[in-house]
């Protein structure tokens, strides 16, 4: 049996023997009415176990009135429900029953009732169930868009390519509202650059994803969940600001949620203008001569995006609820890269390029979604299906020194879904659901050489290419307590269509149909308490595939410079990969973690010289064989409420890749560190500094070796006219650091180099709240909280 896999059924057996059978924690949910009969949206609710009054829980009951706390079967507790306009309300109960329900009455205060402000605090993250939760509204305040929130957000790391990475060295898929995007890491970026910050209610992290989502999620989910209007009455905010390194970026905002009786509407508007710079050195040794290609490219990116999301919910009744969804974004973007390049030998120049690239391109992103929801029963069950479309065409006009050319694609992408949830008896629950993917993608490319009066076309670079795929899947997947335990079992059934051609110059044409079994393994219980606070353990097993997306399978030849093109390889085969985790946090707050993942035909980007020129290098991707990487992640914090708090992280990754690298045998290992952290400091009532920031030690990015680089970053917030105006101070990249050297040392390419950008900035950030709404002290600047995305 494989080591790993017996460390992880050990566990489990100890998991499962070591516990007490004396009590069960039940799911013990609360439903806040008026003495009318309506429902009382956020209400704060306090659960103290008694006579052990210093174990209490509290929370915020929804926009229903509806309010979850986990309680143990037979205890006497009380609870406490207070609200603004209202009486305080304080009642006894002891939990019995498979699914406890009580109904808390809440009569109206006589008397004058100005200035009553309900209070509660909410943690920055916390865990729930197999996902951590990142509240956005703090980062939010000191971004300017979506793209600098996922930056900002502890435990994430986003590399200069929009790559996003949790725990793996292996990128993590990014949802929207639950919906995969199918776009590249670039495109992504540059979407969530046009999305407002003050859209985004929080960021969703699955390090380890149930069967109930895509198996393709090998580095982990990151779901981006937006706000949706459920707050009462007509509420919204104006957000403008900017911020300046060597160049300017800035955008303003609207936000609007309306609240009346069954109807919920939300509108964001935004329109910023960015523009920044990414600086490479590169030089590149050729043992065989002893020659030096020494190349200096700097790119500037000028960009204007503007964004539109609307929403409408609809709750039919007791059991129905319908939800539709549009966003649109557009970007403008002018790119200008200038590379120079030398060739050397014995410090004697030998020749000497100079390569100007100006990039002129229009991208679209239009997405529209469809969600039902229907409630079986009171206990949890429930019937959702979900239908969505995602449109987004892009066209770059692009001019060089020799020529000039036209980037056309076309992006198609279609998802239908539904998904069942039935709470059983003996707090048994069952989730099965069927999905089904399509996307189209065009990609068409003329490029012509010669001046702009005479010109003929270059059928070197020409080309166009098809790819169409579609996924079919199906998963089940059952849990169940057991004397505390919760255990989860599940499996996904993925089917796989995938079709490329290649229509010019020649073609390459490639299929691929395949189905595959993806296995779902999660335990969790209570261990103890440390001082009132729960201290639960988990364990996760799960199997991924990564498939090869069609930037990596297309032929057709793009040349970067005179010295590198890149090409996709028709051939190139899906990695799966088995990951093992066990991790504990303290009160729904994540603690540590340690994990093992096994990947085979891992594919990477790799550069192979040129067969005809040494100088001249091919950039493309290829399975090399396999990797088995550990990681172990430390998470501390002291809980949000009071004038200081803080979160701490660290993490460790470790890297062995063994295979094959130009037919010769590859051996290669690596370990890395990367900390991360964030505080907030209450100076006054309505003052609040904060910190956050990262380093990476030794890092690594595929094959490339990194140095050590991070950034620091600090903002202050300061409150006017009743909390309604929000102004944050922010300089990012406060010391410079957030810049790497690079080198690698592989087969024949040895090379080392430096990357920078512009990433040292000063920013002003300006938030004007309006509308009447109740007011709720969150864990940073005491705004409103926002709802939960269906």
């Amino acid at each position: 049996m494989h080591v790993p896999l017996r460390l992880i059924i050990g566990c489990m057996f100890f998991f499962f023997l070591y516990h007490p059978a004396l009590a069960q924690e039940k799911k013990v949910e609360f439903k806040i009415l008026s003495n009318r009969n309506e429902v009382l949206s956020y209400a704060s609710v306090t659960v103290l176990e008694v006579p052990d009054s210093l174990n209490r829980q509290e929370k915020i009951a929804d926009s229903l009135g509806q309010v979850y706390f986990q309680l143990m079967q037979g205890h006497f507790y009380r609870v406490r429900v207070s609200h603004s306009g209202y009486a305080e309300v304080e009642k006894n109960i002891t939990i019995k029953g498979d699914h406890p329900q009580y109904t808390i009455e809440m009569s109206t205060r006589t008397g004058a009732m100005s200035g009553i402000i309900v209070k509660s605090t909410r943690p920055l993250i916390r865990q729930e169930d197999d996902k951590t939760i990142v509240d956005a509204e703090s980062l939010a305040a000191i971004s300017t868009n979506a793209y600098e929130i996922l930056e900002k957000t502890p435990g994430l790391f986003v590399d200069q390519d929009g790559n996003i990475y949790l725990s793996s060295t292996t990128p993590a898929t990014v949802y929207i509202n639950g919906r995969e995007q199918k776009m590249s890491a670039a495109d992504i970026a540059t979407m969530l650059k046009s999305l407002p910050p003050n859209a985004i209610a929080s960021i969703e992290i699955l390090r380890t994803p149930s069967a109930r989502y895509d198996a393709s999620g090998s580095g982990g989910v990151v779901n981006v969940v937006l706000k949706k209007g459920v707050k009462v009455g007509l509420t919204g905010s104006i957000t403008t600001g900017l911020n300046q390194g060597k160049y300017g970026n800035r955008f303003i905002g609207l936000n609007l949620n309306n609240s009346k009786g069954a109807l919920t509407t939300y509108l964001n508007v935004q329109y910023g203008k960015r523009n920044s710079f990414d600086h490479i050195q590169t030089d590149r040794f050729f043992p065989a001569d002893a020659s030096l290609l020494s190349q200096n490219a700097l790119t500037r990116y000028a960009a204007d995006n503007a964004y539109v999301g609307i929403g409408i919910g609809y709750q039919l009744n007791t059991k129905w609820t319908l939800n539709y969804d549009a966003r649109w974004s557009e970007n403008w973007s002018n790119n200008n890269s200038n590379n120079v390049s030398v060739i050397s030998k014995n410090a004697q120049v030998q020749a000497n390029y100079r390569a100007t690239v100006i990039n002129n391109a229009v991208n679209y992103n239009i997405n529209q979604g469809i969600n039902a929801k229907y409630k079986l029963d009171s206990a949890g069950s429930e019937w959702t299906t979900d239908v969505s479309f995602n449109y987004a065409p892009n066209v770059n006009h692009q001019q060089f020194n020799t020529g000039n050319g036209k980037i056309n694609s076309r992006l198609n992408f279609f998802t239908a879904q539904s998904n069942l949830v039935k709470k059983l008896k003996n707090s048994i629950t069952v989730e099965t659901g069927l999905k089904t993917s399509l996307v189209h993608f065009n990609n068409k490319t003329n490029y012509f050489r010669g001046s702009p009066s005479s010109t003929v076309s270059d059928s070197t670079r020409s080309g166009a290419y098809r790819y169409v795929e579609n996924i079919n899947a199906l998963f089940i997947q059952a849990s169940r307590k057991f004397s505390g335990i919760i255990v989860k079992m599940g499996t996904r059934l993925e089917n796989t269509n995938m079709e490329g051609t290649q229509l010019s110059p020649a073609d390459t044409s490639f299929s691929i149909h395949r189905t595959d079994l993806f296995p779902y393994i999660y335990l969790s219980r209570n261990i103890m308490k440390i001082a009132g606070y729960d201290l639960r353990a988990y364990l996760v097993f799960r199997r991924t595939i990564s498939r090869p997306a069609y930037e990596y399978l297309n032929p057709s030849l793009r040349i970067i410079d005179p010295f590198l093109f890149e090409t996709g390889n028709p051939t190139l085969r899906p990695q799966f990969t088995r990951n093992y985790e066990a991790n504990i946090s303290v009160d729904e707050r994540p603690l540590v973690a340690f994990g093992i993942n096994e990947t085979k035909d891992i594919f990477t980007q790799v550069i192979y010289q040129s067969d005809t020129n040494q100088l001249v290098s091919k950039r493309t991707y290829d399975n090399l064989g396999s990797n088995k990487e550990h990681y172990i992640r430390l998470l501390g914090a002291i809980p949000p409420g009071r004038k200081y708090f803080f979160v701490l992280g660290a993490q460790y990754n470790h890297n062995f890749y063994r295979g094959l690298y130009e037919n010769k045998p590859l051996s290669y290992k690596k370990g890395s560190w990367t900390i991360f952290t964030y505080h907030q400091l209450k100076l006054t009532p309505l003052t609040q500094l904060s910190v956050n920031g990262y380093a990476r030690f030794n890092g690594q990015q595929q094959f490339y070796e990194l140095s050590t680089f991070g950034e620091l970053r600090m903002s202050i917030n300061q409150q006017f006219f009743k909390k309604k105006l929000n102004i944050t101070l922010s300089l990012n990249d406060i010391f410079k650091t957030n810049q790497n050297e690079f080198s690698i040392n592989q087969g024949s390419v040895m090379a080392t180099g430096m990357r920078e950008g512009d990433t040292r900035r000063f920013g002003l950030n300006i938030r004007y709240n309006f509308g009447l709404r109740k007011k709720e002290e969150n864990n940073v600047f005491n705004t409103e909280s926002p709802e939960k995305a269906n």
